[in-house]
């Protein structure tokens, strides 16, 4: 069954704001080290980050109609996560569909696939984070799906999801879990400046972190 959708219950924009302060490890560890793509979903050019709602796109593989779609329904600030199969062989989306988001002011695509054009891509800094490259164009002839849960880089993304990229990839925060994961983004950020606090004031990462203790309970002794 496919479905095309315009609606999507968006976060707040305060939220996403909070959230975007935060890199994507802090988050995933937040998370229980579960919502981050799998490493190889990488932003073209260092440098690159999105924070915004999950506007989802399924296609069929080497066909890239349903994001064109896709582009066509999104608002300012979306970001389009595409489920393409993890098929590589077609640069599903390029330059002129940067320009055309660019235009409307999206907040970035994220796709398990390939994408082309990488050097204007990179020169006109829309942040894209992809699985490949390939020169070749896709097809424009088939059935998908807009706005319906789909997978990309190992994670379930339902429409409205807040994605946070960087350099270390992408984490996907559930829209109904976001508070939390802000909260528990707060309390880490905390622990971490204390270690850090203490690492200036003399004491060892080793100490700081319980190591010793973990050694003795597994009857290890350093030399």
């Amino acid at each position: 069954m496919y479905e095309i959708n315009k609606l999507v219950d968006r976060p707040s924009k305060d939220i996403i704001s909070q959230l975007s302060k935060f890199g994507v490890a802090m988050i995933a560890d937040s998370m229980g080290r579960y919502g981050a793509m799998k490493p190889y979903i990488r932003p073209v050019a260092s440098g690159m980050r999105i924070a915004g709602p999950a506007f989802t796109v399924q296609t069929y593989r080497s066909d890239n109609l349903m994001i064109h779609i896709a582009l066509e329904l999104a608002q300012e600030g979306d970001i389009l996560i595409v489920d393409s199969g993890e098929v590589t062989n077609a640069g599903l989306w390029g330059e002129l569909m940067t320009t055309m988001a660019l235009k409307k002011k999206l907040g970035g695509i994220v796709t398990d696939g390939a994408i082309r054009d990488s050097e204007e891509i990179i020169g006109s800094k829309f942040p894209v984070f992809s699985k490949s490259i390939s020169p070749l164009g896709g097809f424009k002839e088939s059935l998908g799906s807009v706005n319906v849960p789909i997978s990309c880089g190992g994670v379930v993304v339902d429409p409205g999801d807040i994605i946070i990229g960087d350099d270390d990839g992408v984490a996907v925060i559930p829209k109904n879990k976001a508070e939390e994961i802000l909260k528990t983004c707060e309390e880490t950020l905390k622990k971490e400046q204390l270690v850090i606090e203490g690492i200036e004031n003399g004491r060892t990462l080793f100490e700081l972190l319980g190591l010793p203790e973990k050694l003795q309970k597994l009857n290890i002794k350093l030399p």
